[in-house]
């Protein structure tokens, strides 16, 4: 009889424990990256939005909002007039943005939230908005600036503002 009421009585305190089991400290408080995020200290990832200026050594891309659309403005400088300038549109899915640069000039790049990668091939009807030796093709980029202030003062190789309020 004793075993019988030790084993119920023993069955009612594992009843009465809480199911997610004692909390800790770390249940408790948030970690360091969403009290950082929170505050506005860092970047949260899922808000990636693509307005800003991206830039690596002389190539740089602007976008900024048109509307409900969005602007963009690239270009790359090899010196000499060795150039590429354009102005177009872009749209985002996920990771891919749509490029469009004009007739015959569109295709798709990758977003990953700080970094634009234009592909390897990009259509022959790009190559009107280059000089000589120049290509869009590969053209990869880092974010500078969130800022679309700051991108519609990026001026192209030509000294005109792409992204600049029309």
């Amino acid at each position: 009889m004793i075993r019988v009421g030790a084993l119920v009585l023993l069955l009612l305190l594992l009843a009465s424990c809480p199911r997610g089991g004692v909390p800790t400290a770390v249940d408790l408080a948030p970690n360091l990256e969403s009290a950082a995020i929170a505050r506005g200290l860092v970047r949260d990832p899922a808000d990636r939005d693509i307005v800003g200026l991206y830039a690596r050594d002389t190539d740089r891309v602007c976008i900024v909002r048109d509307g409900a659309a969005y602007r963009i403005g690239a270009y790359v400088d090899y010196g000499e007039a060795i150039s590429c300038n354009a102005v177009g549109s872009v749209s985002r899915s996920g990771g891919r943005l749509g490029v469009r640069f004009g007739e015959g000039c569109g295709f798709d790049a990758r977003f990953d939230g700080e970094r634009i990668v234009f592909p390897a091939r990009i259509p022959e009807g790009c190559e009107a908005l280059c000089g000589r030796r120049a290509s869009f093709a590969a053209l990869d980029v880092a974010r500078l600036s969130g800022s679309a202030a700051e991108a519609r003062t990026m001026r192209d190789a030509k000294g005109k503002l792409p992204c600049a309020a029309q």
